[in-house]
């Protein structure tokens, strides 16, 4: 666990906004676009599996029911998420831990995950807060461990117009990709796409460790 704080942005952007959390992730589908996100990970019983950026925890509440015997932890900056999530999971007699640390600080020894999932998470970084992520994802996961993301995808179709949030500006697939080998990962992939009403565009990927 860290012992600094750093600044970071929340879940839902804005602190005051988490009890808008639940009622947004049902409107905008977030279950079934994470079920897809779990497929694509292929989380087996017995599996460490690390979440960065696990908010309100929804994601590892979802894996918990479906694979038991996987072992499950969260991480996140947002003192008020974990709490929210460790409620949720008593709630559901799962077993999960959350823990409080940043996405380039693990509090996870060198290779002990076969699995790091992250969700929505990456584009609320910069660039090069990205990468360092990226290394410390590849420093945890054992050797052919694999790293499955889901973000928004910031593609503008052509002759696009309106507003883009400033964050999505550039956070292309191929970004995600390229930021990827930068933290060390191999086999770098997009997996997949979509796109809802309420959430926009979003894209799916891996990369081995």
């Amino acid at each position: 666990m860290t012992d600094t704080v750093r600044p970071y942005i929340p879940a839902m952007g804005r602190h005051w906004m988490l009890f808008l959390y639940d009622p947004f992730a049902r409107v905008a589908g977030l279950s079934q676009v994470h079920g897809e996100l779990l497929e694509r990970a292929g989380v087996q019983p017995g599996h460490r599996v690390l979440e960065v950026g696990c908010g309100p925890g929804d994601l590892l509440m979802q894996l918990g029911r479906r694979v038991p015997g996987a072992d499950l932890t969260g991480i996140d900056p947002d003192p008020a998420a974990l709490r929210k999530a460790r409620r949720k999971a008593a709630r559901r007699g799962l077993t999960v831990r959350f823990t409080l640390a940043y996405a380039d600080e693990l509090p996870l020894p060198d290779d002990s995950l076969d699995r790091v999932l992250s969700s929505y998470m990456l584009h609320h970084l910069d660039e090069e807060p990205q990468v360092a992520a990226m290394r410390e994802i590849r420093r945890v996961l054992r050797p052919g461990g694999e790293l499955h993301v889901l973000d928004a995808d910031g593609t503008r179709p052509p002759g696009a117009r309106g507003h883009q949030h400033p964050r999505l500006a550039g956070h292309t697939p191929e970004r995600i990709q390229a930021v990827m080998r930068r933290g060390g990962l191999t086999e770098v992939s997009t997996t997949g796409h979509g796109s809802r009403r309420v959430a926009g565009n979003y894209a799916f990927f891996r990369a081995v460790a």
